[in-house]
């Protein structure tokens, strides 16, 4: 495995989800490097365990390491000197899917709260709440509802030099906890869902 802080990243939050019992959507896992730019991003989603394809409530997660943190990190590990903090951009969006009625936003009003719980010395700030339609055929339309949030996680000398990952398995822990919690909250709403497509 490759020994670099943004997989050591990534590894903290499988960890954290794999303790709060969520269930990878294995097709939907990607990391990609932008060639020109030289920015790494890492993408995942996952659903509460027996959902179904699609699950009925999922999270996406999306994980950037730009360039700029790249050169800052490069530094500290060749130089031992931190110019400026590097971090890793994040967003989490929400997805209620599979849903067969227009869901109305205020839907998720009361669990859409302004700010994640605190990951490290930042929090996820709520960016917006979306209502998809969707004409999958002729006869068949679904709907969904998003949340999405944003926000930066920045790392500190102690979280660079942790080759344990204690640090960030913290961290990211909490944010396990706050998307298993969240996924668990939305797939108590009372709603009506169209079948999983397995199940049809």
């Amino acid at each position: 495995m490759l020994d670099h802080v943004f997989t050591d990243a990534i590894g903290a939050l499988r960890d954290a989800f794999g303790n709060a019992f969520l269930e990878r959507q294995a097709f939907e896992e990607h990391l990609q490097s932008d060639v020109l730019l030289g920015d790494l991003v890492w993408e995942t989603s996952y659903g509460l365990p027996g959902e179904g394809t699609p699950p009925r409530v999922v999270a996406h997660i999306t994980f950037s390491w730009p360039s700029w943190s790249q050169a800052l990190y490069r530094s500290w590990y060749v130089e031992g000197v931190m110019l400026e903090r590097p971090a890793i951009d994040m967003e989490v969006v929400f997805r209620v899917q599979r849903l067969a009625d227009q869901p109305q936003p205020n839907l998720v009003e009361t669990i859409a709260v302004d700010e994640s719980p605190a990951i490290g010395d930042g929090k996820l700030e709520r960016d917006n709440v979306t209502v998809e339609i969707c004409h999958s055929s002729a006869v068949t339309t679904d709907y969904a509802i998003e949340m999405t949030y944003g926000g930066q996680y920045e790392l500190n000398e102690e979280t660079l030099q942790d080759g344990s990952s204690a640090v960030l398995d913290e961290h990211f822990g909490v944010l396990g906890t706050w998307v298993a919690s969240t996924l668990v909250k939305l797939g108590d709403l009372r709603l009506t869902f169209l079948p999983a497509e397995e199940n049809s």
